[in-house]
């Protein structure tokens, strides 16, 4: 091109200087000049057009590029790819501004826009956009194809002032030349993207291939925003049903957390703004969990407690029909419910928790503005009604097996009780017949040494009356005298000893006699009454000057005892006896003192035992003693007026016959309290064969 400029000047310069016309031999060369001549303008042109669409094509892989980077970057966020797209759109194509909608399958709704004119944003934004067929937009859905106006204002609609949607776009919008590319996924529109002059300028074929690009670029944000959402959804569904899990593990037998984490997780995960869980157990509901329930409608909830719902409630629709009970508009029901009244709920849904087809609860949640659920949330929600039963009957057989253990438990421990019993039977019966030997065999001898020991005094007696009738010297008859003396108390001692020992025989024979009596329910105040009277009594006749006051404390509520009341009646005696022996040694020897001996019998119930006490004011005992005290042959009373086999012989009743306690408290000086607790159902003893 630099040549064929040169040339042209030369030629031009050459004609100026001659001023004639070329020779005919140089007429080949000069056409062709003149051809060269004629050719530079149109290469540069071309390369102008060249540059141009270098520089476009560059400038729209810039844009591109942009536009997928916003992608990348923002993964799920549709916004700053929107927008990326429209600046692109707008600025590669000179156009003043541009829109972006998604078409729901009736109308389009505007997710994005850029430079749009001021008027028109509130006309767009007020409702969805439904289109009429001589609308561009219109003629898109139709055809699912590219729209191009030239110009709005010459279209007929407008013209004709036919369709309002035409007429707002040329006169608030400004609207001239416009471009609207539909955004298709697997041939089903999702969506337009439009850009706008407010003058008349069509669009090249470059342009609006370049929008059709960035419609399909819109397309794929789309669908890979909707992909990370399900993906997110489906990691959120996960999350929660593992979180449930946990809880469900962490909580056996406990429903409460389960249930709130569940609702919790419903809530959020559906984007509601609160929701109850109600069991049912045949009859009404109840409400088992709640989640940001609103204040009154909480207190509402609180104070109606056990209930059935309204005919046509959500809930009321769950509990008949067994399905999900769902309202897109709580508002709009000529007479609202609670939770729309007091708690603002328009969208709601009621899943019925069912087990065996069983209704026995229901999870239901809302919205404070009208937006339906989907079928995914309400999926979700019915996942989550189904682990609430797995829950619940989780707990059931959780209770089920802990009954069955605290039952088994129990058997074991009186299996082991009796097995006790059955083994200190068979070593008090083993012992009963060995002691019953040994009394047996002490007893013929200690007879004869009693028997021998009266018999000798009696001739001592004799031998000294007949040696009154002999003549001696005075010192003889003393000396004889003397030693006959010594003799007979020597016999009288030996005749004292002889009966302790009896008293002792006796009590071992009584300690291993035959049988242990009739096991029957007795009314223990009676028993305790009765062994009172006829311990005193006895006390009385043995000693005339024996007084003590008696002092009773029986529980009404005490009833009747499993027991062997004849080895009880023992027991108490002997306990009284003992009783009563303290407190006339206290009264012997505190004499110059205001002192009074008291008894008190006293009785109490503790439900599935009952308690014996009786305590007196004596001397007491000292530690060291209360150790021994129920040891076989331990007493401490002086010799001749106790044997040792007294309370050896009650803690053995109380405690290996009836599967008692017995227990000893006492202030040297002061008291003593002797409690028997004992069961109100206390196994039979089973009597040892050979028992003599």
């Amino acid at each position: 091109m630099r040549r064929a400029r040169t040339g042209i000047k030369r030629s031009g310069t050459g004609l100026a200087k001659s001023g004639k016309p070329p020779r005919a031999k140089r007429r080949p060369r000069g056409k062709a000049v003149t051809r060269r001549s004629a050719q530079a303008p149109a290469a540069q042109r071309e390369a102008a057009r060249l540059a141009r669409e270098l520089n476009e094509a560059r400038e729209q892989q810039i844009a591109t590029a942009d536009v997928l980077r916003v992608i990348s970057s923002s993964p799920g966020e549709l916004e700053p790819v929107f927008d990326t797209i429209l600046i692109n759109a707008t600025r590669l194509c000179e156009a003043k501004f541009g829109h972006l909608y998604r078409w729901d399958g009736e109308a389009f709704r505007l997710v994005a826009m850029l430079n749009t004119p001021p008027a028109l944003p509130d006309e767009r934004r007020r409702a969805p956009l439904r289109p009429s067929a001589n609308e561009p937009l219109g003629r898109m859905v139709a055809t699912k194809r590219v729209v191009h106006v030239a110009d709005a204002a010459a279209e007929p609609a407008y013209k004709k002032r036919s369709d309002p949607g035409v007429i707002t776009a040329v006169e608030l919008g400004g609207i001239h030349t416009l471009l609207a590319v539909p955004m298709l996924q697997d041939d089903a529109l999702i969506g337009a993207l439009t850009v706008y002059r407010q003058e008349v300028r069509p669009f090249t074929d470059a342009q609006i291939g370049l929008v059709t690009n960035f419609a399909a670029q819109a397309v794929i944000a789309i669908e890979n925003a909707r992909l990370l959402g399900e993906l997110r959804e489906s990691l959120q569904q996960q999350t929660a049903a593992a979180e449930i899990l946990r809880v469900i593990s962490a909580s056996p037998g406990n429903l409460e957390p389960v249930f709130q984490a569940m609702l919790e997780h419903a809530v959020r995960i559906c984007e509601a703004k609160f929701g109850q869980l109600y069991r049912f157990d045949g009859e009404a509901f109840e409400l088992a969990a709640g989640v940001h329930i609103p204040p009154d409608y909480a207190e509402f909830l609180r104070q109606r407690g056990r209930f059935l719902p309204p005919a046509g409630s959500q809930l009321d629709v769950a509990m008949r029909t067994k399905r999900v009970g769902y309202t897109a508009d709580m508002a709009a029901d000529p007479t609202p419910g609670s939770p729309a009244r007091l708690g603002g709920a328009r969208s709601a849904m009621a899943v019925p928790m069912l087990k065996d087809d069983r209704l026995i609860g229901a999870i239901i949640i809302y919205r404070q503005e009208v937006r339906p659920f989907t079928d995914k949330q309400i999926a979700l929600v019915q996942n989550f009604a189904n682990q609430a039963v797995i829950a619940i009957e989780n707990v059931r057989l959780f209770e089920s097996v802990e009954a069955r253990t605290r039952e088994l438990s129990a058997s074991l421990e009186n299996l082991r009780a009796t097995q006790d019993r059955l083994v200190q039977t068979q070593k008090l019966a083993s012992l009963g017949q060995l002691t019953a030997g040994i009394a047996h065999e002490i007893k013929n001898p200690l007879n004869f040494v009693n028997n021998f020991s009266g018999v000798s005094a009696e001739l001592i007696d004799e031998l000294i009356e007949a040696l009154r009738g002999v003549t001696a010297d005075g010192q003889l008859r003393a000396e004889i005298e003397d030693l006959a003396r010594t003799l007979r108390d020597n016999l009288d001692k030996i005749a004292q000893h002889g009966r302790r020992a009896d008293t002792i025989v006796r009590n071992m024979l009584l300690h291993s006699r035959e049988g242990v009596g009739e096991h029957r329910p007795v009314d223990i105040n009676g028993l305790v009454e009765e062994s009172l009277n006829l311990a005193y009594h006895g006390a009385r006749a043995e000693k005339q000057d024996f007084n003590v006051t008696l002092a009773r404390a029986f529980d009404p509520a005490a009833g009747e005892v499993h027991i062997y009341p004849q080895e009880m009646s023992r027991v108490l005696l002997n306990l009284i006896a003992n009783g009563f022996y303290a407190a006339n040694q206290r009264r012997a020897r505190d004499t110059g003192n205001d002192y009074e001996p008291t008894l008190t019998a006293a009785t109490r119930d503790l439900g599935d035992r009952v308690e014996i006490s009786i305590r007196d004011n004596g001397t007491g005992i000292a530690p060291e003693i209360r150790e021994k005290m129920f040891n076989p042959f331990f007493t401490t009373k002086p010799s001749g007026e106790g044997t040792g086999l007294g309370l050896s012989i009650s803690h053995d009743i109380v405690v290996k016959q009836h599967g008692g306690t017995i227990e000893v408290d006492s202030e040297p000086g002061a008291f003593t309290e002797i409690r028997i607790v004992l069961p109100r159902t206390a196994a039979r003893a089973t009597e040892p064969p050979g028992r003599t």
